[in-house]
């Protein structure tokens, strides 16, 4: 295939999505008007299941198919990165030294530490009451573990921060929202489908049927996906270094 004919099917394609959003644009509710069909359908199923948050019942549980996507593509971005940046053959790995850190840095980053660490995972458990949920709390609770990054060395990082299981709870917090999933196809409904735990008291931690489950595997998903991200750019820039003489 020439380059000529690569252009002529880009352009082809593009058109035929640009006439496809035009065509979805000039079909939505007009601006600032009373009609929102799917606003109200969603605050309407949210309200049905218990769900206090709208957002969280629309990415847990009425379009959950699409967050399963979501997280996949999140797994599949972050174990590309690792594989790019593993150390090579022509690269060694030096053990790093402990930098001088201010005290006060030393001691806003201590102290905040465990604070960050708990708003995150409040973050996540509260993912169906309030805004926020598994993908905020998440990125939040893995760039808190950090903060020790900035307070001490990182070899104290190192400590705190055991890869092979960080990697482990990855791929197990992708694998469990799979399997609530099939879970719901066994009880012979549908794959995701918001119908195999009593929906409970509306505004509790226990509202929302599979909801707060699969938020909470997000969360882990997301929180371990960061931390494993971080790791691999950390290795470059502190530990791997060229080979003498490559």
């Amino acid at each position: 295939m020439n380059r000529r004919l690569r252009l002529w099917l880009l352009a082809v394609g593009g058109a035929g999505v640009a006439a496809l959003l035009v065509a979805a644009c000039l079909d939505l509710p007009a601006f600032g008007g009373r009609s929102h069909p799917y606003g109200e359908r969603a605050v309407r199923a949210s309200l049905a299941r218990h769900t206090a948050n709208t957002i969280a019942s629309v990415n847990f549980d009425q379009r959950a198919y699409d967050t399963l996507g979501e997280i996949s593509i999140l797994f599949a971005a972050v174990l590309g990165c690792l594989v790019l940046l593993r150390e090579a053959r022509d690269e060694r790995r030096a053990p790093p030294e402990p930098a001088e850190v201010d005290r006060p840095v030393r001691r806003y980053a201590l102290i905040v530490l465990p604070v960050a660490l708990l708003t995150g995972l409040y973050v996540v458990a509260h993912g169906q009451l309030s805004p926020g949920g598994g993908f905020q709390g998440g990125v939040v609770a893995a760039t808190a573990l950090h903060l020790l990054y900035l307070g001490a060395d990182y070899r104290a990082l190192e400590r705190v921060r055991p890869l092979g299981m960080f990697e482990v709870c990855d791929a197990l917090a992708v694998s469990a929202y799979v399997v609530l999933g099939l879970a719901g196809i066994l009880a012979g409904t549908s794959f995701l489908a918001n119908t195999l735990l009593p929906y409970g008291t509306f505004n509790t931690l226990s509202s929302g049927g599979t909801v707060p489950l699969l938020n909470a595997a997000v969360g882990m998903e997301v929180a371990c996906a960061v931390v494993l991200l971080l790791a691999g750019f950390l290795d470059q820039a502190v530990e791997i270094e060229e080979k003498e003489g490559s």
